[in-house]
């Protein structure tokens, strides 16, 4: 009996990515899907890493390797160094940087 579950597990799991399933309203795949939650906790391990920029302030997502900063910082030099951070993470295509600078 337990063979026979494991077995339809597999073959369910099997499914899911020989289809590619989508997850998102644009039809993005799982595997697509799955690279850009690594890079999206890639960039917010690295800011949380780096005391130039507050990982709680400035929020992070991701579609199809093109990464997008929103939030605040705390200066234009605290901006920057988010969006050079995001660009080092590997697999980023590129990074739209909407982070304000508060006052």
């Amino acid at each position: 009996m337990l063979k026979k579950i494991a077995l339809a597990c597999a073959v369910a799991v099997t499914a899911i990515y020989a289809t590619g399933c989508a997850v998102a309203r644009d039809q993005q795949s799982v595997g697509s899907y799955v690279d850009d939650a690594t890079i999206t906790t890639q960039v917010k391990a690295r800011f949380a890493e780096d005391p130039k920029v507050s990982a709680m302030a400035i929020q992070v997502e991701t579609l199809k390797g093109t990464v997008q900063l929103s939030g605040f910082a705390k200066s234009s030099s605290e901006r920057s160094s988010a969006e050079s951070i995001a660009k080092g993470v590997s697999g980023v295509k590129r990074v739209v940087n909407d982070v304000a600078v508060r006052p």
